[in-house]
């Protein structure tokens, strides 16, 4: 049985992943909060929905983009911010290879709304052997 807080990140992610698939970068930014902070698959930090949209407006403009989020974990961290962790998987032309990446975010209650306050991607592969 999917919670209240599973219901509000998924619907996020279904509205991140249709906007992504346009590469709408205003309807990406709509979806970040004031004071996000954004780092993405470029060394560059970003901030606030200006910052976000400058990344998205940024990237190539591929064929076919779209991604799928799976092991998605939630907690309700406290009445107004949920944490999220989960496995981004891009494809962005038709033949290339998957980027697969780790994701986390945070969301916040922003004005009767959730955004998304922190967003943060990285490498799946190891950087370090356990």
């Amino acid at each position: 049985m999917q919670s209240a807080t599973d219901d509000i990140v998924s619907g996020i992610m279904g509205r991140w992943a249709v906007a992504f698939s346009r590469l709408d970068a205003k309807a990406l930014a709509s979806l970040y909060s004031k004071n996000a902070f954004f780092f993405g698959s470029n060394p560059n930090f970003y901030r606030g929905n200006d910052g976000v949209m400058a990344y998205f407006e940024g990237l190539p403009r591929w064929q076919s983009p779209s991604v799928q989020f799976t092991d998605v974990r939630t907690a309700h961290a406290a009445p107004d911010l949920i944490n999220v962790a989960g496995t981004a998987t891009f494809i962005v032309e038709k033949d290339a290879e998957p980027l697969v990446v780790k994701i986390t975010w945070v969301i916040v209650s922003e004005d009767g709304e959730w955004k998304i306050v922190s967003h943060h991607v990285s490498s799946k592969t190891p950087l370090i052997e356990p």
